[in-house]
């Protein structure tokens, strides 16, 4: 089995891009490719979870290698209790730092979904043949796609869709995201089935990659999954809009054609070029993945807890740095110094070979 440093670098690489699109200076002055699309659409930004969810899947290969993708009872409760735990954090990022009331909590976020789609996704590898996983991933795309045509002429507006009216009944309005000026969860319930192909889709290129003879011939590989899973996720957009917050089937394959491209640019500079050296930031980012982004969630959230003056801790640098700079270029400087400084916390962990899993 090749090992791929490719990997690496793309889970550091989707971590940095997580904190980056997560921490502007102010929400009122970001650079359009750092926001989500408003509805339908892609931005780069668009494309950072699906990539989490495709490493996910690419870690799991690994992990699942080593008891030669057994499932017994043990491995089965190991599953489930990672997954609930990643959960439970989750749940506790939305609250912290408590000062709203619990009837108010958002339920669902990254990490439950995350938490959420391992569980079923890790059941599946575990369980089915690789040609009958590939089979069932088709069809929970097909059903998803035709469970929103439910809804009708609804099935892929913010107000109609079945989505919204699903996560609306088992977690109610006062429990779901209200950024898009209604009561609709982007990482709701109903929603996360087609995210579990994302993580069976990083699964199997990542074992299809491996058990290539040779790494030529696993980038010709990456570059034709990548090329084909784009054409065709941007064919079915004539009827399946591709939407990040609807996690369309469209989108599944579009955005995993992307990780493909990207992951063969990085098998190309790194595992046959040997560009070890400049790519050294983005292994060592990806070294604690859910740490980090544990971390950087509760580190920029603290800000709120502290005051310069009238303002708060977050609004005071950020206005200072807009003293001299562009508000946007401010607010982008914020959110890359924060990149800077969590990739030297990766550094300082590893350095010390400190290393947080669940």
């Amino acid at each position: 089995m090749q090992r791929y440093l490719a990997l690496d670098a793309l889970r550091g690489l989707t971590i940095a891009l997580m904190i980056l699109v997560n921490t502007p200076g102010s929400w009122e002055f970001v650079y359009a490719p750092l926001l989500h699309a408003s509805w339908h659409g892609i931005t780069p930004t668009d494309l950072v979870f699906p990539f989490f969810l495709f490493i996910v899947g690419s870690a799991m290969y690994f992990a699942f290698k080593k008891q030669d993708y057994i499932l017994d009872i043990d491995a089965g409760i190991k599953i489930i209790k990672r997954g609930i735990i990643m959960f439970l954090i989750g749940l506790a990022l939305n609250a912290y730092p408590f000062t709203s009331s619990i009837e108010s909590l958002r339920i669902m976020g990254v990490l439950q979904r995350i938490g959420i789609a391992y569980i079923f996704a890790a059941f599946i590898v575990l369980t089915l043949k690789r040609q009958q996983m590939l089979v069932l991933s088709c069809l929970i795309l097909v059903a998803y796609h035709f469970i929103l045509t439910l809804a009708g002429d609804g099935a892929y507006r913010l107000e109609m869709n079945i989505v919204r009216e699903f996560d609306l009944f088992i977690l109610g309005a006062e429990h779901m995201y209200s950024g898009f000026g209604v009561a609709f969860d982007p990482e709701g319930l109903l929603s996360t089935l087609p995210s579990i192909v994302s993580v069976l889709f990083g699964f199997e290129v990542t074992r299809l990659i491996s058990q290539c003879e040779n790494k030529q011939q696993s980038l010709v590989k990456l570059l034709q999954l990548g090329v084909i899973a784009i054409g065709l996720g941007l064919m079915l957009d004539v009827f399946i809009p591709i939407n990040k917050a609807l996690w369309t089937s469209a989108y599944v394959i579009y955005t995993t054609g992307f990780a493909c491209l990207v992951l063969a640019l990085f098998v190309y500079l790194i595992d046959l070029k040997r560009i070890e050296k400049p790519m050294t930031p983005l292994f060592i980012y990806g070294t604690n993945p859910l740490f980090i982004y544990v971390l950087s969630w509760v580190w920029v959230a603290s800000y709120g807890l502290f005051h310069v003056g009238e303002q708060g801790l977050h609004q005071y640098m950020f206005a200072g740095l807009a003293t001299f700079l562009p508000e946007k270029l401010a607010s982008f400087v914020f959110a890359l110094s924060h990149v800077v400084l969590f990739g030297w916390m990766s550094k300082w962990l590893y350095e010390r070979k400190i290393f947080i899993k669940i």
